[in-house]
């Protein structure tokens, strides 16, 4: 019996032992360590909520834009009900088109302005019901003849784009939503840059579309690049 209890002290002894050591904070991780690895889990649990009126389909198309000029920057787009339309003025250099609240996924994308007359060109023709193939020859052959602006070599499109259709109305940032870059330098090719007409690997630029008026820089997201 008395052998018992000595068995049952020490048992007890080493439990409260282990229970000091899991308690304890390491020499090299002091209080607010812990702190905030406690707020790093609330930040996930976010409030994630539809895209689902004019105000959510601004604040989402401006993410395109670089951070200094969102402020000021015109977004066009479709409307909730449907209308393509001006959704806010703006006076700097960029013109941002907002996501369209009727296809699936999330797709915005934001221009240099003098691009302007390239893109607004091919809406124009989209919405006369010509194909991708009939867009590309016809603002090919105004290009080359002068009747239409390319913009200045350079110009940069910013496409902001993924999956996802949920944004955090205090980021504005959409839910696994990536970046992709495209500079424009029309009729320039492989030879005149230096760069592949294929990527090297992932995130490296490359020239699509070279020596057509549509030549462009690509510069692609990381497979897993997340904002």
């Amino acid at each position: 019996m008395k052998y018992s209890i000595i068995i049952f002290s020490l048992a007890g002894l080493l439990m409260s032992c282990n229970s000091s050591e899991k308690t304890k904070i390491e020499p090299n991780e002091s209080p607010s360590t812990v702190t905030n690895n406690d707020a790093s889990s609330n930040d996930i649990e976010k409030e994630l909520i539809p895209i689902d009126s004019d105000e959510a389909l601004i604040a989402t198309a401006v993410m395109a834009a670089p951070k200094a000029s969102r402020d000021n920057c015109k977004v066009i787009g479709y409307n909730m009900a449907g209308e393509f339309v001006t959704l806010r003025e703006g006076n700097n250099e960029f013109i941002v088109i907002a996501d369209d609240p009727k296809k699936s996924g999330f797709s915005v994308a934001c221009y240099h302005k003098s691009l302007e007359p390239f893109m607004a060109r091919g809406r124009e023709l989209k919405a006369e019901g010509k194909t991708g193939t009939e867009i590309f020859d016809i603002r090919g052959e105004e290009a080359k003849s002068g009747k239409l602006s390319m913009g200045k070599p350079g110009s940069t499109l910013h496409i902001y784009y993924g999956s996802g259709e949920l944004y955090d109305p205090i980021t504005s940032l959409v839910e696994g939503a990536k970046y992709r870059y495209v500079v424009y330098l029309p009729f320039a090719t492989a030879e005149s840059t230096g760069l592949p007409e294929a990527p090297v690997a992932s995130n490296h630029p490359w020239i699509m579309n070279p020596g057509t008026h549509r030549a462009h820089i690509m510069i692609s997201p990381l497979a897993d690049a997340n904002n």
